[in-house]
């Protein structure tokens, strides 16, 4: 059978100096690697899982790597890339760790052109318009300080399985594409609405005004007065005039949140936990207020 023009090369590289290669080289290298990908306004995405969610996308992909051995293994991918009339390059799978610089997990990357950044307005126009789960109030995350792409990843996993419909980061975040993070969301990261607050704690008036209450996550109430996660629903229920939507702020594990972050909220909310546990992680923290606020 002829091969289909249409479709992308499928290419075997076995020199990994291939100026094919530039967009792999290096991956664990995050200075370097957010120079690269800011110049050619691109992101990456590893394993699997990540690079099935990308494929439900409209991005544009620029090329799929793979080691010789998930060639096959992966051919659902390697078909569906070339469909999209990509390049697939294959190398060695003992020469795969020597391109990207670390063992590669499941030996599949993709490279693909970078979303525009969405405008905070829009998003939350967007947000309030969409019914939380179950119909009630529309769910909006707020994250200040959020440094460590793994936590951003596994938060926006969270936030995806619980209907949150979108999400406001600080300045000070990092980035929700970066490859660390789309791999540790699944790919969630890559359909979930986010957005940059560039004043910040200021724009959180933007978030009230358009509608949402703006409740901060703290692990104990410090002498502020504060409501149990248990009781929250209702009560916002009593609050007037109505909220068309929760927006619920997190701080980094260790810190938390800013004395200006937590001055610029209307409640602080607690989760009861046992006697001797501190807190949570930032990322199941804020899964067990997304669950609460999701549940009817």
């Amino acid at each position: 059978m002829p091969p289909d023009l249409a479709a992308g090369p499928l290419v075997e590289v076995d020199d990994l100096d291939d100026h094919r290669l530039t967009d792999y080289r290096n991956l664990n290298d995050p200075a370097a690697r957010r120079k690269l990908e800011a110049e050619l306004a691109v992101i990456v995405v590893e394993g699997r899982v990540a690079v099935h969610q990308l494929l439900e996308t409209d991005l544009a992909i620029r090329s799929l790597l793979v080691d010789d051995h998930q060639v096959r293994l992966a051919v659902d991918l390697v078909d569906a890339v070339r469909a999209r009339r990509a390049p697939v390059f294959v190398v060695p799978r003992e020469r795969m760790s020597d391109l990207v610089g670390f063992r590669l997990h499941r030996g599949v990357v993709a490279v693909a052109g970078r979303p525009p950044d969405m405008d905070p307005i829009r998003l939350l126009v967007d947000v309030a318009g969409h019914p939380g789960p179950h119909g009630g109030p529309a769910l909006l995350a707020v994250l200040e300080g959020l440094n460590d792409p793994e936590n951003i990843g596994a938060l926006f996993r969270n936030a995806a399985a619980f209907g949150v419909a979108g999400i406001l980061l600080d300045p000070t975040c990092a980035d929700p594409l970066y490859r660390r993070s789309v791999r540790v969301s699944a790919g969630h990261s890559l359909h979930l609405p986010f957005a940059r607050l560039e004043r910040w704690p200021e724009g959180l008036d933007r978030v009230r005004t358009a509608g949402f209450v703006v409740c901060a996550l703290a692990p104990r109430a410090d002498g502020r007065g504060a409501v149990d996660l248990h009781r929250l629903r209702a009560h916002l229920a009593d609050r007037e005039p109505a909220a068309v939507g929760v927006a619920l702020l997190v701080g980094a594990e260790g810190p938390g949140l800013s004395e200006a972050a937590l001055a610029a909220v209307d409640v602080v909310v607690t989760i009861p936990m046992a006697p001797g546990v501190d807190s949570l992680n930032v990322a199941t923290a804020a899964a067990v207020a997304f669950d609460r606020l999701s549940t009817p």
